[in-house]
Order: C-alpha cells, then structure tokens, then sequence
C-alpha cells in the first residue's frame, strides 16, 4: 500500500502550492491541522495508516523523501497510556522510532519538520509552572517514549521544531474530556472530574495556528504550545465548560458536579503525573499570541455546541 501512496504522490509534483506531509492527519490534532493547512493555500498530503505504517522506519522515511513536502508535520502517536502499557514495543517503534526516521529523511530533503510532543514528558510530581528547561522524568511508557522521541529529532535534525502541547480539545469529531463533559450533561448523566491533577489545556486550532505561524520562521527546538494563565485542573476545565454551556442557552443551570482524586481513579492502570502546567513564555516571545484558559474553553465549548 506504500508503494501505492507514493505513485499517488508524484501526481502532486506539477502543482504550484507548497505541499504539506501531515502524519495522523486522521487524529484530534491532525484533522484540524490538515484543514488549516488547506485554508492557508498548502496541498497537504495525509497518509492513512494503510498507506504508510509508522511502525516501519523504511515506509516512514519513503514517504517523506518521495513527497516533495517543503513541510512535514508529524501529528501522530500511540497517546493512549493504557495502550503503551500494553504494548511498549508498539509505542516506542510509533512514539520515538518514526519521527526519527522523518526526521532524518527531512535532513536530507531540506523540508521544515515540526513534532508533536507533550507535557508528559516533563517531571509531574513537583507543583509550578514548568518552562522549556524543566527537567525531563516521564512516570510512564507513554512519556518516556515521546521523551525518547524528543530526543532522537533533536539529534536527528537539530533544526527541527518540538511542540509539547497538553490536553488538547477543540476538535467535536474528536471530543476530548471537555466536550464529553458537556455532552454528559445534555443527557442529564451524573458528573465527576478529578480536581488535583493539573495542566494546560491546548485547543487544536491553536495548534495549527502555531505551527503554520513557525514554519517560516527559524525557531527551532522545544516550545510549549498551551493556553496562558494558571495551571487548572480537570475539574476546572469541566467546571469552565460547563458555565460556558449555561451562558450561551444549552443548559438551564449549572449541574452539580462530584469534584475526586487521582489517587481514586482507579480504572487508570498507568502512572498520571499530577503536576505538569506548562509556561509558554518562550513562545510568546516570538510573537505568537496564546489565549488564556477561559478563552480557549470558551471557544472549544462553543464549538462543540454548534456542532453537535
């Protein structure tokens, strides 16, 4: 099926747009950063799993040197902790291994490659906002293969651009716990969110707009990607979504919501780090606006709303 993508590919060479290799286009992330790409004038190539396996290193790099992409953007993982539990070999071959391989490839293509990663990488036993230079200690296989991933880029092609975003909603094809959240409470179904585990949530639209705004630019390493503000629970958030709901007309009142730990999720099989809020100042140095927390789950709501 490689090999079928890729006869596809040199279909695209006699077009004047600037082309874009989307990995996971069919992802949360992926789908918005493929329809961006496509409102911004890119003709974006997004293969499916069938036509091109990441956990073959050799299709990987294949796709990326026979595309013509002047970009690559690798939106794609085995994000599920549970699911990297299960299967490590799969989820360092996906995680790590694959972009990699992009990377190398565009090293030796001149394309732009830009990396999803996440703030599970960082150590989240200790409260605080953490900048670009925090240290590194996943506590499960999901973060120490994207961490392992980080790493091998940077190696790789130490121009290329590491995004680390964090609980990432604003996709209603994709719901997230946000908008799940909100869904629950339009069919009247009982509410809890786990109040001591915090982050940053990162709407997707964001991310594609971060990433289109880069890629002409030089910047290069880790950024964090999130929204700006304090760190917010997922308790919050829900909470956010919720009032939001109220406000624009779908729901009559704010519904009560059971507020519980971490430590109680028992249905979690893999270590969550509690604490790992990034700060993205370094990214709005470059000029690249953010919106704050209640903003972006305001936005995300609302979109979710209509729709639905």
């Amino acid at each position: 099926m490689c090999q079928v993508f890729l006869a596809k590919m040199s279909e695209y060479c006699y077009t004047p747009a600037m082309k874009m290799l989307v990995f996971g286009g069919s992802g949360r992330t992926g789908q918005v950063m493929v329809r961006a790409a496509e409102a911004a004038g890119w003709s974006v190539l997004a293969p499916s799993h069938a036509q091109c396996d990441l956990a073959d290193a050799e299709a990987v790099s294949a796709c990326v040197l026979h595309s013509g992409a002047q970009a690559v953007v690798n939106c794609a993982a085995v994000s599920g902790l549970e699911a990297c539990l299960d299967d490590p070999l799969q989820a360092h071959l996906i995680n790590a291994v694959a972009p990699a391989a992009m990377a190398l490839a565009c090293r030796h293509t001149g394309a732009r490659f830009v990396h999803l990663s996440t703030d599970y990488v960082l150590e989240g036993r200790k409260a605080g906002m953490k900048n670009e230079t925090c240290k590194c200690k996943p506590l499960s296989i999901y973060g120490e293969s994207k961490r392992e991933g980080e790493q091998q880029v940077a190696e790789a092609l130490p121009a290329a651009l590491v995004l680390r975003v964090s609980w990432i909603c604003g996709n209603p094809q994709k719901p997230s716990f946000v908008e799940s959240t909100v869904a629950k409470a339009l069919r009247g179904e009982p509410l809890s969110a786990i109040g001591d585990k915090v982050s940053m949530p990162t709407d997707a639209e964001d991310i594609a707009r971060v990433v289109l705004a880069l890629l002409p630019t030089d910047a290069s390493g880790v950024l964090h990607v999130c929204a700006t503000g304090s760190p917010v629970s997922w308790y919050d958030c829900a909470r956010l979504a919720l009032q939001q709901a109220v406000q624009q007309g779908a729901l009559p009142a704010l519904p009560p919501m059971q507020k519980t730990r971490l430590a109680d999720a028992t249905f979690f099989r893999e270590v969550r780090p509690p604490h790992t809020a990034m700060c993205n100042a370094k990214l709005l140095s470059l000029g690249v606006p953010m919106p704050s927390v209640e903003e972006t789950i305001a936005r995300v709501t609302k979109r979710f709303l209509q729709r639905r």
